[in-house]
């Protein structure tokens, strides 16, 4: 292993930081002309939260565990596909293109309530795979796959779930958000996402006070759903609403959801503009469309509108990512005789690689397709 982490060409770090949040989240976020990552020099993993995290059970019990909410509008005039190219510049993105690859970590339901420890060890492993000897293999970005503050995505927290555990962390981390990302119990004066939607779709980049004195700015998605476009790979990202079970995309049919079907508009859009295109195709989304765990249950109906928008462009993923069911399951579905791999990460510091064998349009087979390494 080499001792040296990549450099990138835009910034990643800045001034020395005392680390020290400030959790008054009324201060106004400060506007930043670039993005930056991990902080300018490692530093040792917390022994304990800056904002304890009590009991959740009054307010889950103050929780309408059957109200769905409704899906915020993507900013006004913003397009629905986010190159990575804008967030690390054109000389990274040729530079991974001249690797022949691109390697990415996949993680999700990630927010810790006892204590951090458990999540600042996977973040340690994932902030190592930048030390790799061959500068290839070293990941471009962090695709979160949701539930990335617990138990209701207050903006309180994103210091201890979020800012503090990827601090050393130098590459971009997007996400989808999961169901406790967005989940309002009775009183809640923040609406659902809020933090999420300040934290991860800031119009420009922003260094925003749940980061306390760490640099990492927001990401700039234009909604809480959005396609990824980078290097090989294309990863459409759909938002699963706030039920534990089962996830959620449309209205499915009831004129009195607040949920509309947008998102099915969306995907068929983004299936049908990837015909040509001749990298991996993902889909990430947090409920898992089926599961063999018994911690959480599939949701079939959103599997099957899923596939019948794919049926409808004419254009199957490569994959599909999930988290929500809170551990590690592989399922292969075969679609027109190809294979569809279907992953759930949790707590997990997964690189998936994806590479220029990825020639088919339709489910690519195999491990050609996609390769994991996991840690833990």
């Amino acid at each position: 292993m080499a001792t040296k982490p990549r450099k990138k060409s835009s910034p990643l770090t800045t001034e020395a930081s005392s680390q020290q949040p400030a959790t008054n989240t009324a201060v106004a976020p400060i506007p930043s002309s670039q993005p930056i990552f991990g902080e300018p020099a490692p530093s040792p993993d917390p022994k304990a939260f800056v904002v304890k995290h009590l009991s959740d059970n009054p307010l889950y019990n103050a929780l309408n565990k059957k109200l769905l909410q409704a899906v915020p509008p993507p900013r006004d005039g913003a397009s629905l596909v986010l190159k990575l190219a804008d967030i690390l510049g054109e000389k990274s993105v040729q530079k991974i293109q001249a690797a022949g690859h691109i390697v990415f970590h996949s993680v999700g339901d990630t927010g810790p309530i006892t204590s951090p420890e458990n999540q600042s060890m996977v973040a340690d492993k994932m902030a190592d795979d930048f030390k790799e000897d061959d500068l290839a293999d070293v990941p471009s970005f962090f695709f979160h796959l949701g539930d990335v503050v617990y138990s209701f995505g207050e903006a309180k927290y994103y210091y201890d779930q979020f800012y503090e555990p990827y601090r050393n962390y130098p590459a971009p981390i997007f996400a989808v958000a999961g169901n406790h990302d967005g989940m309002v119990y009775s009183g809640d004066g923040s609406p659902s996402l809020e933090a999420f939607r300040n934290n991860f779709c800031s119009a420009t980049f922003e260094k925003r006070p749940e980061a306390g004195s760490l640099h990492r700015t927001s990401m700039i998605q234009p909604g809480v759903y959005f396609t990824l476009d980078a290097p090989f790979v294309r990863i459409i990202g759909l938002y699963s609403n706030v039920l534990e079970d089962p996830g959620v995309i449309s209205s499915q049919g009831d004129k009195n959801s607040p949920v509309g079907d947008q998102q099915i508009a969306f995907l068929k859009e983004q299936l049908s503009a990837a015909k040509e295109y001749k990298g991996a195709l993902l889909i990430a989304v947090h409920h898992p469309p089926f599961t063999g765990g018994s911690h959480h249950g599939g949701s079939p109906r959103m599997l099957a509108e899923i596939d019948q928008a794919c049926k409808d462009a004419g254009v199957w993923p490569h994959a599909v990512l999930s988290g929500h069911a809170h551990n590690y399951q592989r399922f292969t579905r075969t679609v027109n005789n190809n294979d569809i791999p279907v992953y759930y990460r949790r707590k997990r510091g997964t690189c998936s690689y994806l590479t220029t064998k990825q020639k088919e349009r339709r489910p690519a087979a195999g491990p050609d397709a996609v390769g994991t390494r996991t840690y833990l």
